[in-house]
């Protein structure tokens, strides 16, 4: 039985889902070209591991997807400095996007339904967790100083700064409609 994520559906499902991946990976990385990169990756990672996937339905082929973007995300968080680092060193230069693939990016991550989306998910936070991500994110603020701001530990800063942004992060997910 050949397997559902087979060479003949796979031009579906880059239709379906390059886009939604790309705004995924763009808003994490706030990088274009690693966006393009990474959906590019996870797209490779699915067909490599087609043979693996046992589900039936178009949303467990999403999650399928978005489960390898996370992975391939991770990674890329992992090694993007050290990568950077070598390509310098080695003086590697990665091919330049376009001017127009560059502003569909910028496009698709900065579109008034984007930023919708995030206005809504951030309303959906708690007043704590949209301060301190004011705090961090919009003002700019070192931690020393979003812990001062709040009167806590640094330590607590942190961990706070990361709690918001995971609820922010799964507000996103959840106004997305994916798993």
């Amino acid at each position: 039985m050949e397997p559902r994520l087979g060479p003949s559906t796979f031009r579906e499902l880059w239709t379906a889902h390059a886009e939604p991946l790309l705004r995924f990976f763009a808003r994490r990385t706030m990088d274009p070209e690693a966006s393009m990169d990474l959906v590019a990756e996870t797209f490779a990672a699915a067909f490599t591991g087609r043979r693996r996937f046992r589900g039936r339905t178009r949303e467990e082929e999403a999650a399928y997807l978005h489960g390898i973007a996370r992975r391939q995300l991770s990674h890329w968080y992992r090694h993007a400095a050290v990568q950077r680092r070598a390509t310098r060193r080695l003086g590697v230069q990665r091919p330049a996007m376009d001017d127009e693939s560059y502003a569909r990016v910028e496009e698709l991550v900065h579109s008034a339904p984007e930023r919708a989306a995030v206005r809504e998910a951030l309303l959906a936070l708690n007043d704590a967790q949209q301060q301190v991500l004011r705090l961090r994110v919009v003002e700019e603020r070192d931690y020393a100083e979003v812990a001062a701001a709040l009167g806590v530990t640094e330590q607590t800063a942190r961990a706070r700064v990361s709690r918001a942004l995971r609820a922010l992060d799964g507000a996103l997910v959840a106004a997305e409609g994916r798993p």
